[in-house]
């Protein structure tokens, strides 16, 4: 049977089904449509490793895999998690009829579509051609993406929404992430929240949270996660955002049990584990840390959802716990990553502060000062960022627990708890990295305690009625630490009182300085990697053709 109007003798697919007779069935079909090139996958792994670095136009997946704890809804997320997954790949979930529920539910939330088994050829020809309407009705707004007119586009999606067009919850849900996106968490919450009055879907009252987590109201998000998770208790992605809401507010043990909780419900998210890993690391429990770390690098070191901190902390792990042949496969498998991605800066970095906890391990402790002295030297630059400092902090601490303490390193100590302790948060993550050394880790608290005073000492200048000192006192100070909060600080009493500041304009330009040298590092806590933030719609595109046939990019 052939497809009618369709030539998809250039196209790719990919099949993965454990059982050989489904998979030889649906790779027969395809290939009476005309598929050009079909690959095939019985395991998920299998399948990870082919959609991360290959474009398919059609994915064929299995939803239940024999002997594997992960489902094939499991992998989608994980790929669209990580932003894997374009755009312009059809994605369709093959499912029996017990399982039927929750594909049909995640079918919702983007999947492309469904295949109840037993099914016939002319059941998948309908399905292709569905998920291909939906992508030749939402080529506009996509074609806007591409462009990165993210305005214009989530235009589009609210147009679509409120026509009650084709798709419109799909183009609601872009719609909302590309307002996230462009800095209007307000605007997306009432969107999602007019999903949610329209049809009550789980993620558009994930997205309420999400929305409200960035516009920092984080209590509010924690009490409409907490409704959902009562809802939901399988829902892993509410996991992943309540435990960044717990995260964020200094509350690790409540966070590594949230991460945890979220591992458990798919335990072979490369993403979650890693989250759970680098929770368990800074919150003091080494031991499960090394455990979930260790898990995490042999399930997902040659995948692209691998972040390489998580090698580096195992690494710290090892050396802490006296592993010297795991200390030394952390080595091997950085020099693996280094070969993969020989440009990247970070790591090469990264792959730095293993080589000086080998040598630490070794007792070659020249060699290992000599190591940690140069990283040091670049604490001032403005291109030296938080992770950067939770490194070098821990470490100066092995370096210290090893009865090896340089003249200079609490001065280093304490220029880094003023640049980087914005909040409580930031400060704690830096606390647990150089835990092994209490003293470091009190001056740490220190230097977040010297901020606070800072900042409050000049908005009680701007109470007393002198905005223009108080700014003059945060540019003098954030310029001095390099502290973003301070900078920050600067910018809001600038904006709320430049009608009385007479030389506004002048100090505008001090403030964007230093914002643009120092606050990008951040004042909000994050683990590792940028990653995309849990529960979001992946924005990722690929290129249609006019025909509305994916072609890869």
């Amino acid at each position: 049977m052939a497809l009618p109007e369709d030539d998809l003798s250039s196209s790719q697919a990919l099949v993965a089904d454990s059982n050989p007779t489904s998979r030889a069935i649906l790779v027969s079909q395809l290939r009476d449509f005309g598929m050009g090139a079909i690959v095939q996958c019985s395991r998920l792994a299998d399948a990870r490793r082919q959609l991360e670095y290959r474009t398919f136009d059609v994915v064929l997946c299995e939803h239940h895999f024999v002997n594997d704890a992960s489902s094939g809804q499991d992998l989608l997320d994980d790929l669209r998690r990580n932003q894997l997954l374009p755009f312009s790949t059809i994605f369709i979930m093959v499912t029996a009829e017990a399982t039927y529920a929750k594909v049909a539910e995640a079918a919702e939330s983007a999947l492309d579509g469904y295949l109840l088994k037993p099914h016939t050829a002319t059941n998948l020809a309908e399905r292709l051609r569905q998920a291909r309407i939906r992508k030749i009705s939402l080529q506009e707004i996509f074609t806007a993406i591409d462009a990165e007119d993210f305005a214009g586009a989530a235009d589009l999606c609210l147009a679509r929404f409120k026509s009650r067009g084709l798709f419109w919850l799909y183009a609601a849900r872009v719609g909302a992430e590309l307002l996230l996106r462009v800095g209007k968490p307000a605007e997306a919450q009432l969107l999602y929240e007019a999903v949610v009055a329209a049809k009550t879907l789980p993620w558009a009252k994930l997205g309420v949270a999400r929305s409200q987590m960035e516009a920092g109201q984080t209590a509010k998000a924690t009490s409409t996660l907490e409704n959902l998770i009562s809802e939901d208790p399988s829902y892993a992605d509410a996991y992943d955002v309540m435990g960044r809401a717990q995260f964020e507010q200094g509350q690790f043990d409540k966070a590594v049990a949230t991460y945890k909780m979220a591992a458990d419900l798919t335990p072979a998210s490369i993403s979650r584990l890693q989250n759970l890993g680098m929770m368990s690391y800074y919150s003091g429990d080494r031991k499960e840390a090394e455990k979930v770390l260790d898990r995490t690098t042999r399930l997902g070191l040659d995948s692209k959802m691998f972040d390489c901190q998580t090698l580096v902390l195992l690494a710290f792990a090892r050396l802490e716990s006296g592993d010297r042949k795991g200390l030394q496969r952390c080595r091997d498998d950085f020099a693996r990553l280094i070969e993969r991605n020989p440009d990247s800066a970070r790591h090469q970095r990264l792959s730095e502060i293993v080589e000086a906890l080998s040598s630490i391990q070794q007792s070659q402790f020249a060699k290992a000062v000599a190591q940690v002295r140069s990283m040091a030297d670049a604490v001032k630059s403005p291109e030296f960022d938080f992770e950067s400092a939770s490194n070098l902090l821990a470490l100066f601490a092995q370096l210290a627990n090893k009865a090896i303490q340089l003249d200079e390193v609490e001065s280093v100590v304490n220029r880094l708890g003023l640049r980087f302790c914005s909040n409580r948060s930031l400060t704690e993550l830096l606390a647990g990295a150089c835990a092994i050394h209490p003293p470091y880790a009190e001056l740490i608290r220190a230097a977040q305690t010297e901020v606070m005073r800072l900042t409050e000492s000049a908005m009680s200048l701007s109470l007393a009625g002198d905005p223009k000192a108080a700014v003059k006192n945060l540019i003098f100070h954030g310029n001095e630490t390099m502290n973003g909060k301070l900078i920050e600080t600067a910018q809001l009493v600038l904006n709320r009182y430049a009608a009385k500041i007479d030389d506004a304009p002048a100090l505008a330009d001090m403030v964007n300085v230093l914002r643009t040298q120092y606050a990008p590092t951040g004042t909000r806590p994050t683990l590792g990697g940028q990653r995309r933030q849990a529960g979001g719609l992946t924005l990722r595109t690929g290129t249609v053709a006019p025909s509305g046939k994916a072609t890869p990019v």
